[in-house]
């Protein structure tokens, strides 16, 4: 009887070892990276700033912001730069991409 209870402790105690410990430790270490690697690349300059953003779009026409707004680009812009940005990381990680 003892010997069933030991090695289904034994069965359960490799399964957390095995999947679970080992998956959290992974991801994590994948978002620290691309945390880490955001950060970068904010810090260095090669992502544009809101300022400089604000200055390209303040120089469009009032008849092309009409034609914007009805297509709702800034929904669309901001979606499309969100996943051509999440793109970008997941190729450098270099366990996914």
């Amino acid at each position: 009887m003892f010997g069933i209870l030991t090695s289904a402790f034994n069965v359960a105690l490799g399964f957390v070892f095995r999947s679970i410990i080992v998956k959290f430790v992974l991801f994590f270490g994948l978002f620290f990276i691309t945390t880490e690697f955001i950060q970068v690349l904010v810090s260095s300059g090669l992502l544009p700033t809101a300022s400089s953003l604000n200055g390209v779009f303040g120089g469009i026409p009032a008849g092309v912001w009409y034609f914007l707004d009805l297509f709702n680009f800034s929904m669309g812009f901001s979606t499309g730069l969100a996943a051509f940005v999440a793109r970008f990381i997941i190729r450098r990680i270099p366990v996914i991409g």
